[in-house]
C-alpha cells in the first residue's frame, strides 16, 4: 500500500491487488477479534482476579490465537475467492487508497450479489460476534468497579481497561459506518476519510494510548503540554 502510494504510476496488478486485499482484511480481522480476547482477558483480570493464572493459561492463549487465524483465515479467503470470480468491465479506476472490498465490488459488472452477501453475513458474525463479547465483559466489569468501595480501588480498575475500551470505540465505530452506512451521493470521499482513519491512524494511535497508563509516559506529556504553555521544567 506505501509503495503504490509512493510511486509515481498509480497502477496494480489483479494479482496484486487481491494479495493486498487479503492481507487488509486480514489484519482487520484479527484486530477486532485481538481487541475481542483482549476483552475477556479484562474481564478476567477485574471480575475473577483469583482465577487469571489458572484460567488464562498457556493452552487458553495459544487457543485464542488459534481461534483468531483461523478467522481471519476464513474470512479473508472467501472474499478473495468471491472477488476473483467477477469480471471488471467497467473503469479499471479504484476510488479508494487501496483495494477494498466495497471499492472493487462498484468496478464488477458481475452480479455481485453472493459478494455482498458474504460481506453482511461474515461481517455480522465476525464484528457483532466480537462486539457482543466485548459488551458482556464490560457489563460485567463495569458492575465489578461499581461494587468496589474504595475510590482508589475504581480508579486503578477503571484504569485497566480504560485504553482498551477507547481503541474498542474508535476502531469499531468508523468500521461499522463506513461498511453498514447507507450508500450517498459523497460516500467515495467519506469512505477514503474513514479508511484513513481505521487502517492508518487508530494503528498509529493505538500504541500511544496503551502506553498512557505508563507512569514515565505520563511525566513526559506533562511536560510536553508544560513547554507548549510556556510553563517552567
Amino acid at each position: 500500500m506505501l509503495a503504490d502510494l509512493l510511486a509515481e504510476r498509480k497502477t496494480i496488478s489483479f494479482p496484486a491487488c487481491m494479495t493486498q486485499l487479503y492481507f487488509f482484511l486480514s489484519l482487520v480481522t484479527v484486530e477486532g477479534l485481538l481487541l475481542a480476547a483482549m476483552a475477556v482477558d479484562r474481564y478476567i483480570a477485574i471480575c475473577r482476579p483469583l482465577h487469571y493464572g489458572t484460567v488464562m493459561d498457556q493452552r487458553t492463549c495459544s487457543w485464542l490465537a488459534a481461534s483468531m487465524w483461523v478467522g481471519e483465515f476464513f474470512n479473508s479467503s472467501v472474499h478473495v475467492i468471491l472477488m476473483s470470480r467477477l469480471s471488471f468491465c467497467r473503469s479499471n479506476e479504484i476510488q479508494h487508497f487501496f483495494c477494498d472490498v466495497l471499492p472493487l465490488l462498484n468496478l464488477s459488472c458481475s452480479n455481485t450479489f453472493i459478494n455482498i452477501l458474504a460481506l453482511f453475513t461474515l461481517g455480522w458474525f465476525l464484528a457483532f460476534g466480537a462486539i457482543l463479547i466485548k459488551i458482556v465483559s464490560y457489563a460485567f466489569i463495569i458492575t465489578t468497579i461499581l461494587n468496589i468501595k474504595s475510590s482508589e480501588g475504581r480508579a486503578k480498575a477503571f484504569s485497566t481497561c480504560a485504553s482498551h475500551l477507547t481503541v474498542v470505540i474508535i476502531f469499531y465505530g468508523v468500521l461499522l459506518f463506513t461498511h453498514f452506512r447507507p450508500t450517498t451521493t459523497n460516500s467515495f470521499s467519506v469512505d477514503r476519510f474513514a479508511a484513513v482513519v481505521y487502517s492508518i491512524f487508530t494503528p498509529m494511535l493505538n500504541p500511544m494510548i496503551y502506553s498512557l497508563r505508563n507512569t514515565e509516559m505520563k511525566k513526559a506529556v506533562k511536560k510536553a503540554i508544560g513547554r507548549i504553555h510556556g510553563e517552567p521544567k
